[in-house]
């Protein structure tokens, strides 16, 4: 399959990303640059020059809203892409009419307890959309620790153990990986995982 028959099929697609940080941004990117038809991204955050070590924006950004910053940097990466920016809390009783229709869900929370609140809400009101999350990408280094774990219609990208703390910050190197590997598991779901041998 050729990139511009890639771009075909994924012309056709809709993706929701639930956070703008480091995971939601970099991997929101990763699918602009292949041609995703659109994006529905959810944060309720400002950009802050902390978040600048591993988060896609930019320094004229700080004090921009996430999702109106992450809207423009899509665009101007491919303005192709059609992206719904939801500049909210996501809850409960909001989540499963934003990510309704949805071909694929990534989540992209820090902190753990929203992350089981999606997870938990997505499996329970949207149980056959898959969900790609990532846990474990904190500190550094540690490459062959992270992978990818399937199980049944969830998708677990990352080390599964590095919790983020004050002596082990989320950076862009591990953060990263983790957010391309999550965009890696969309296209597989979108594409299929066949790779022509060479």
């Amino acid at each position: 399959m050729n990139f511009e028959e890639i771009k075909a099929i994924l012309g056709n697609k809709k993706v929701g990303i639930a956070g703008c940080g480091g995971l939601g941004s970099n991997c929101a990117v990763a699918l602009a640059r292949v041609g995703l038809g659109t994006l529905v991204i959810a944060d309720f955050d400002a950009v802050s020059e902390s978040n600048l070590n591993r988060q896609y924006f930019f320094f004229d950004q700080i004090g921009t809203k996430k999702v109106i910053a992450l809207r423009d940097n899509i665009i101007r990466i491919n303005p192709v892409v059609n992206v719904i920016g939801q500049d909210l809390k996501l809850t409960p009783d909001n989540i499963p009419a934003i990510f309704s229709g949805c071909d694929v869900i990534v989540e992209a929370f820090d902190l753990a307890g929203q992350k089981e609140m999606f997870i938990e809400t997505i499996l329970t009101n949207l149980p056959a959309i898959p969900l790609v999350i990532g846990l474990g990408m904190a500190g550094w280094g540690m490459n062959e620790a992270i992978h990818c774990r399937k199980a049944g219609n969830l998708y677990i990208c990352g080390d599964e153990i590095s919790a983020i703390g004050p002596d082990l910050p989320p950076i862009a190197p591990r953060v990263g990986m983790v957010a391309n590997m999550q965009a890696n598991v969309v296209l597989e779901i979108l594409l299929g995982s066949e790779i022509p041998k060479i």
